[in-house]
Formats: C-alpha cells, sequence, structure tokens
C-alpha cells in the first residue's frame, strides 16, 4: 500500500512530503515545498528519478515491456489502426468515431500545403545542408508565415496550429528530402492518404507518374505510429521547457527537432545501420560481439538496449515484422544486413551475457533496414522520426499548456565553483 505521505530528516528537522498515485505506476514523492522548508534542492543527473510534470498521454513500463498511448497498447494500435487515427487518439484523448475521424482527416489533409514563399526560403541553404539542419530552420520559419496561430491563449489558435504541424511536417520533411538530392519539390496530393501522400512527395518526379505502393505505404505509416510519442524523453521534455516560457507552438517544435537530432537520441537507427554495415556478414558476427563484451574496448553493439525498456522493447517485435514485410515486398531475400540483424537478435536472446545486462534489441535495430529499403538515405532517418514524433510533441505541448499547475522551468544546480571573491585589477594579477 502506498503511503499517503514521506517523511525527509534534515538535521533537528523533519519533513512530511505528500505521496501522489498516478492510474498506474510508480507514485512520485512531492518535494515542492523541500527549498522553503529544508533550504535544500534535490540532485538527480539526468532526472531519472524526477517527475516534471502530470501527463495523460503516454504510459511506459519499462520493466514490463509496456508502452500505452492513452492505455491502448501500442501492438493493437500498430496492428488495427494507422498513423491519423493515433494522431487523433494523442490529441483528443480518444479513439475517433468515423465521422470524426473523416473530418480530422480531412482538415489534416487541406493543411499539407505550405506558404509558396517556403520555397524561396529553402534557397538560403546550402545544396549539401543536412536535412535536419533544413528541418531546424523551416519549422521554425512557420511562425513568420501564419501569425493567426501564434496566440498560445486562445484554443482555437491552438487547435489550428496543432493541425497545421501535423499538416506540414511532411510536405517541409519532403522538401528537406528533394532540395538535398537536387530534383524539383513535389506538392502534396489531396486524393491520396497522409503516409502515401508522404511517399509521392518524397519520390515523384514531374517527369513520370509515380505509384505509391500500399504494402511500402502501410510498414512506413506503422513506423510514424511506432514513434509517434514516447512520454518524456529528451526532446518532448524540450518541446515542454520551451513552451513554459510562452513560446509560440512553431518555435517549440523546432527546439525539439534540435534537440532530437542527437545522436544519442533521434540518430540511434543510424548508427545501428552504420554498425550492421561495419559488421558487414555474419561470419565477422563473434569477433563483434566479443569486442562489445570487453569492457577495454570502445565498440558497441548499436540497437540493443534503451535508457527505459529493461525488457524487450515493445516496438521492435513489430518492428521486425514489417522488416520482413518491406523487404519480401521489394523481393530482396538475402540482404546481408538482415542476416546480421538476425543473428545478432537470436545471440542477444540467448546469450548470458546479453541476458544478464538486459541488452534486448530496440526498435531502432530494425528501423533503419527498413527505411534504407524504402528509399531513404541515412541522412533522412531523424527527419523521419521528428516528422512522426510531431503529433507527440504537440500533444504534450498543448497539454502543458492547459496544466493549470504548468510553471516556467527552471531547474536547479549543485554549484561547485569558485566562492564568492573581490575582483583584482589587471595590473595586480599574479
Amino acid at each position: 500500500m502506498t503511503p499517503k505521505s514521506v517523511q525527509l530528516t534534515a538535521g533537528t528537522q523533519t519533513l512530511d512530503m505528500p505521496v501522489k498515485e498516478g492510474s498506474i505506476g510508480p507514485a512520485v514523492v512531492d518535494i515542492g515545498k523541500l527549498l522553503s522548508k529544508t533550504g535544500m534542492f534535490t540532485y538527480d543527473p539526468g532526472f531519472t528519478s524526477t517527475a516534471s510534470c502530470e501527463s495523460k498521454i503516454t504510459y511506459i513500463d519499462g520493466d514490463a515491456g509496456v508502452l500505452l498511448y492513452r492505455g491502448y497498447p501500442i501492438d493493437q494500435l500498430a496492428e488495427h489502426g494507422d498513423f491519423v487515427e493515433t494522431c487523433y487518439l494523442l490529441l483528443y484523448g480518444e479513439l475517433p468515431t468515423k465521422a470524426q475521424y473523416d473530418d480530422f482527416n480531412y482538415r489534416i489533409t487541406r493543411h499539407t500545403m505550405v506558404h509558396e514563399q517556403m520555397s524561396r526560403f529553402f534557397q538560403g541553404f546550402r545544396r549539401d545542408a543536412h536535412p535536419m539542419a533544413v528541418m531546424v530552420g523551416s519549422v521554425g520559419a512557420l511562425s513568420a508565415f501564419y501569425h493567426d496561430s501564434l496566440d498560445i491563449s486562445d484554443p482555437y489558435q491552438r487547435m489550428v496550429a496543432s493541425i497545421r504541424m501535423i499538416a506540414k511536417m511532411p510536405t517541409l520533411a519532403a522538401m528537406a528530402y528533394k532540395y538535398t538530392i537536387g530534383q524539383p519539390f513535389i506538392y502534396p496530393r489531396n486524393e491520396l492518404d497522409y503516409t502515401s501522400n508522404f511517399l509521392h512527395m518524397c519520390f515523384a518526379v514531374p517527369c513520370e507518374e509515380y505509384k505509391v505502393n500500399p504494402v511500402l505505404s502501410r510498414a512506413l505509416d506503422r513506423i510514424f505510429m511506432l514513434h509517434a510519442d514516447h512520454e518524456q524523453n529528451a526532446s518532448t521534455s524540450t518541446v515542454r521547457l520551451a513552451g513554459s516560457s510562452g513560446a509560440n507552438p512553431f518555435a517549440c517544435i523546432a527546439a525539439g527537432i534540435a534537440c532530437l537530432w542527437g545522436p544519442a537520441h533521434g540518430g540511434a537507427n543510424e548508427a545501428a545501420l552504420k554498425m550492421l554495415e561495419e559488421i558487414g556478414s555474419v561470419d565477422r558476427i563473434p569477433q563483434y560481439v566479443a569486442r562489445a563484451k570487453d569492457k577495454n574496448d570502445p565498440f558497441r553493439l548499436m540497437g540493443f538496449g534503451h535508457r527505459v525498456y529493461k525488457n524487450y522493447d515493445p516496438r521492435a517485435k513489430i518492428m521486425q515484422r514489417t522488416t520482413h514485410e518491406v523487404l519480401k515486398e521489394l523481393g530482396i531475400k538475402d540482404d546481408p544486413l538482415l542476416d546480421v540483424a538476425i543473428e545478432l537478435e537470436r545471440i542477444a536472446l540467448h546469450d548470458d551475457y546479453f541476458i544478464e545486462k538486459k541488452l534486448y534489441p530496440n526498435i531502432d535495430f530494425y528501423s533503419g533496414i527498413t527505411l534504407k529499403a524504402l528509399g531513404f538515405p541515412t541522412s533522412m532517418f531523424t527527419v523521419l522520426f521528428a516528422l512522426a514524433r510531431t503529433v507527440g510533441w504537440i500533444a504534450q505541448w498543448a497539454e502543458m499548456i492547459q496544466d493549470p499547475a504548468q510553471k516556467i522551468g527552471r531547474p536547479r544546480q549543485l554549484y561547485t565553483g569558485a566562492p564568492e571573491r573581490d575582483y583584482v585589477p589587471v595590473s595586480t594579477r599574479r
């Protein structure tokens, strides 16, 4: 039974701190009055034991390998739903009726175009600019084009900004891709579904017709669903922190994209693919596994283990099946990268070292192979992650704005620098 409070003894003073319980998951100790009562802060690098907010959107149980969007298991959503439905669920809290889905999908579809001047904005980037650099700049620039949805105190404007972000992110991502390969931009097509439209904008060219493969579109749609939200990760926390200052939603999402660009966050699937390419063939796996076990060797197996999941990543199971579907559809029977991935997975699930360390394959382990098979270069992997995560960022941002307990973010610190000292004129310094 969870106690109603816990006691903290600081010297001769004893402080009762209330305990709060969520609907599921660990309880939390409310330390809001710790400073005023004791003159002390808590110290928690990386916030691994600190809840920064109260949320109803996503729940993760890392030990059990559970991921829930608004209470729905991710495997059920990925199996039976689609990304647009998932967007509605994350934004509004419930799965849509048929009428609600059609209305939401209509609004998303009618907002996919970006202001025509945005195409000239892209010309300011070098032709070899990384697509994520382009995304950070172009998404942040949206606030210069859509002044009618910047008032975060207005629920209607917040809704319009949310719809715009979800709708325009695929268009901007496709434009970033086309710009880096020197091809003309392709306008969105209203008769195509969300993910098929994105694939069309990426791979169509004006000189011939391009037909979207429904199997590949479904696979990418599933990837988007698996990446739509993941609780209070680094980029989501960045969006919330930026939003706590009252910044406009486009700026907040741009901040999230910048954070996601980090190789320890959104770049993990690219790193996993590069590792598989480095290993090259199944017969070379033993030497790399031996290196991974050697504490003195800096080599690490990418795509194994997770900051949160201490069990098998529930998204990885879905991603593995999706990878096989894509390779089968494309007629790729003997892919050396997949052979290496399957053997590495087998080792990780049976080798005592991996089991003891709980180094199970995560979603990044398979998503890199799938995105490569779909035709995307590795530089686009994190862009696709940002596209998918936009709805999660927007949902978290909107929830924060409406939270009566929300305050501007202001983490504390443990200062270890020089104590107070007097200024010394330069002529007398030694």
